[in-house]
C-alpha cells in the first residue's frame, strides 16, 4: 500500500510540474480568462435571453450578458485544460516508454496524469468562477464552479486522447479550440437561435453548461443527472487514450529475445 501510494505521490508530482512548467498555458489562466469574461461584460448586450434548462424541463429568462459570461467561462476553462493535458500527454509520451520499460506501473502514469488534472482542473474552476463573482453574483456559485469543473474534466479527456493520437501541436490545438467554441456557440441562445433544438445533448459541453446555467439562475432546480455527463465524457474519452498508450508501450516490455546462435547437438 505504502508502494503504491508513493508511487501515484511520484508520479502525480512529475504531472504537477509538467503543468507548472506550461507558461502558455498559465498565461491563458491568469491573463485570458478574466480578459475574455471582462470583454464579453462590457461588449455584450443584458437583454433577455430564454435559455431551456432541459434537466426541469422549463425555459428560463436570463440577462443575457450573464448568459455569455456563463458560456464565455465554459469556452476558456475548457479550451485551457483540454490544451493542457494534450501538451502534457505528448510531450511525456516518450518519457513514460522509458518509464514503462524500466518497470513502472503503466497505471500509476495514467493514474498520475489524471490526479494532475484534477487539481488543475478544480483550481482553475474556481478561478474562473470568482472573476464572474467579480461582476455580478451568480444565485449558487458553488455549484457554478462545480459545473465549471465538470466541463474541464470532460475536455481534459479529451485532450489526453488528442494527445495519444496527434503528432502536431497546432493540429491538437485547432481541434481544442474548434471544439470548444462550437459547443459553447451552439448551447448560448444569444449566438444561436435554435439553442434550443434537440440533439445538442450529444456535445460535450451539453451537461456541464446545464449545470453552470441553472447554478447561476436559478435557486431549486438542480440537474444532479447532468453532473455526471461530463465525467462521462471523460471516462469515454480516457478509457480510448488508455487504450492507446497501452498499445503503443507493449512492445517496450517485450524482453528481446536472445541474439546468441545456438549450437547444435550432434
Amino acid at each position: 500500500m505504502n508502494r503504491t501510494k508513493r508511487g501515484l505521490r511520484t508520479g502525480a508530482s512529475f504531472a504537477l510540474l509538467e503543468h507548472a512548467r506550461n507558461h502558455l498555458a498559465l498565461v491563458l489562466v491568469v491573463v485570458y480568462i478574466p480578459l475574455w469574461l471582462t470583454l464579453e461584460h462590457v461588449f455584450v448586450t443584458p437583454a433577455p435571453a430564454r435559455f431551456l434548462l432541459r434537466a426541469t424541463g422549463r425555459t428560463v429568462t436570463v440577462d443575457g450578458n450573464h448568459l455569455t459570461m456563463v458560456s464565455g467561462a465554459v469556452n476558456t476553462v475548457t479550451l485551457i485544460v483540454g490544451f493542457m493535458m494534450f501538451i502534457t500527454t505528448f510531450k511525456s509520451l516518450a518519457f513514460d516508454r522509458r518509464l514503462a520499460s524500466a518497470g513502472y506501473p503503466r497505471t500509476f502514469l495514467l493514474l498520475s496524469k489524471v490526479i494532475a488534472m484534477t487539481v488543475a482542473s478544480a483550481l482553475i474552476a474556481g478561478y474562473a468562477t470568482a472573476v464572474i463573482c467579480w461582476y455580478w453574483d451568480p444565485v449558487r456559485p458553488g455549484l457554478l464552479a462545480l459545473g465549471l469543473f465538470t466541463a474541464t474534466v470532460a475536455y481534459g479527456g479529451i485532450g489526453i486522447l488528442l494527445g495519444a493520437f496527434l503528432r502536431n501541436e497546432l493540429a491538437a490545438l485547432f481541434v481544442i479550440i474548434m471544439a470548444s467554441l462550437l459547443d459553447t456557440m451552439l448551447q448560448n441562445p444569444m449566438s444561436n437561435t435554435g439553442a434550443d433544438k434537440d440533439g445538442l445533448q450529444l456535445l460535450p459541453g451539453y451537461g456541464p453548461t446545464q449545470v453552470s446555467v441553472a447554478a447561476g439562475f436559478t435557486s431549486t432546480d438542480t440537474p444532479y443527472g447532468h453532473l455526471l455527463l461530463g465525467p462521462l465524457w471523460f471516462l469515454l474519452m480516457w478509457g480510448l487514450g488508455t487504450a492507446a498508450f497501452f498499445a503503443r508501450t507493449r512492445n517496450h516490455l517485450r524482453v528481446p529475445r536472445s541474439t546468441q546462435p545456438t549450437r547444435r547437438l550432434t
